[in-house]
Order: structure tokens, then sequence, then C-alpha cells
């Protein structure tokens, strides 16, 4: 965008100590859209005070939201919810600029190694023993208990970088797999865990009677490590809650997505950062 009489004259402001003229000032740039980040940009490198900086952060961050806030609309209005779409959107929130395709292409890979070792005489079983060997064991994916100062656990495409992720953000990177190679495991609800199901085939309703009984094994993912169903009624005995319906429920992936947003929400929790946790909520609200 050319730098006219009236963007220069409101970036002379962006350092004004008045707060007033500060959120008019910001208004009036916000209006012009994404087009004005590079000048922003620019002052940011030529602009020494640290304020102002933090100030130009503020208004490029809240420029890419606008457009974000809409594409999450549109995404949570769609007739089907692209599990690794959403993720990608999730990403975008602290990092606008990344590259949707090259994320895309690295989950091929991933996608392509399993599928190679997968046939139609595996049982549920040895099918998800090959996504976990592949996934966990070749690729050498981590997993970690979530800690809330480490927002990049959470986002599909630094999971994928590092070959780190917490419990969260492993298991979307899981779902997502199996959602491209129709694997049907889905995100149940269990209280203090993030685990995914394999749920017997033609069972993946969000509103089944008894879906416990539907669900052939629990996995893990922050290790890959399948369980059984003695296994999760001890845990509810250990933790003292009642064995409901309610908990194994398939999610939706609308609901999985939601889910990453309030959790990343979290990691924000401090007087400077503390618009983003609010911005994070408000990305909610789209998938209810």
């Amino acid at each position: 965008m050319e730098t006219n009489n009236e963007i220069s004259a409101l970036l002379t402001l962006l350092d004004d100590p008045d707060e007033e003229v500060f959120g008019a000032v910001s208004q009036k740039i916000i209006g012009y859209g994404k087009p004005i980040i590079p000048n922003l940009e620019h002052l940011w490198e030529t602009n020494p005070d640290e304020h102002t900086q933090e100030r130009i952060e503020v208004l490029i961050h809240r420029l890419h939201y606008r457009d974000l806030a809409e594409e999450f609309r549109i995404w949570g209005l769609s007739g089907h919810h692209d599990l690794m779409m959403g993720a990608i959107l999730a990403c975008r929130f602290q990092y606008p600029d990344i590259s949707p395709a090259s994320i895309l292409q690295e989950v091929e890979k991933i996608r392509r190694n399993i599928w190679l070792e997968l046939n139609n005489y595996l049982t549920p079983l040895e099918q998800i023993n090959i996504v976990t060997s592949i996934l966990y064991s070749y690729y050498g994916l981590k997993g970690n208990e979530i800690n809330y100062q480490e927002p990049g656990e959470f986002m599909l495409h630094k999971i994928i970088e590092a070959k780190r992720g917490n419990q969260l953000g492993n298991g979307v990177l899981y779902l997502v797999l199996c959602e491209l190679l129709d694997i049907p495991v889905k995100a149940i609800h269990i209280p203090r865990q993030s685990v995914i199901a394999y749920f017997k085939p033609g069972y993946s309703e969000e509103n089944l009677a008894d879906p416990f009984k539907k669900i052939e094994f629990f996995i893990d993912p922050s290790s890959g490590q399948a369980f059984t169903h003695k296994d999760v009624e001890s845990y509810f005995k250990r933790i003292s809650v009642p064995l409901t319906a309610s908990f194994f429920r398939p999610q939706s992936n609308k609901k999985v997505i939601r889910t990453l947003l309030e959790e990343l929400a979290k990691c924000f929790d401090d007087d400077k950062n503390r618009y983003k946790k609010d911005e994070l909520n408000d990305l909610g609200f789209f998938l209810e």
C-alpha cells in the first residue's frame, strides 16, 4: 500500500501516550485492512521505541485476526468440517503467514507411509498398531503433558516440525491421519484426559445411547498406546467420577477444534497477552 498523507499522519500518532487517541487511531488503521500491514512492519523496523513496537504488533495481529475470524465462521457453517483445515486455522492465530500447502505435504508423507502398511484383512487393533508404529516409532513423535507455557505443542505445524506435542495436540494429528485413512477413530471427553477411541464401524454418531459398548478400545495420544474398557473403568473409579454415556460419545470435528482453541487460550493468561485469550475464546463461539 502506498503511504498517503492520512496514513502517514495516523502512523505518527501510534506513540501518543493518550489511550483514547491511540484507540481512535487504531480503529482507523484497522479500517484499511491487511494492505496496511507492510506500512506497519516498516514502522516497527524503523521505530526503536519498545512500547510503540508492542502497539504495532497488536495492530498487525488484529488485522490478521479479523480475517481469521471470518474464515472460522465460514468453516463452522460449512457442511463438512475438515479437521485438518480447522487445525491449520488454529495455527494461523499465532502464525498468520504459515503455508497450508507445506503442512498438507508433511501430513501426506506420514499418511502415505501408514497407508502402505494397511490392508483390508487387519483387525482394528492391528490397524492402530500400524498407525502408532509409523507415527511414534518411525516418525519419532513424542508426547508431553499439557504445559500452558508451550503454545506450540497445541499447533499442528509446530508438532510436525518439532516432532513433539502435548496430549491434545498429538491427538489432533492422530485424528487427522485417521480421518484421511478412513479409520473410525474419534475424540471423546474423558475428564482430565485427552483420549481418542476406535469406534465399531457405523457407530460414530454423536447421539449414541450407549457409546461405551460401541468402542473397540481407547488410545492415549501421548504415546499411541491402546487400552481397554477395564482400564477406563478403573480410571473413573480412581477419580471418583460416575461412568456415564456423555463421556464416550464421539465428538464432532467442530468440538475438537473448539476444545483446542479453549486450551490454547490458557497459554495467554497474563496481562500482556490476555487479549489473545479473549480472541481465542471468541473464535470458539463460531463452532458452537
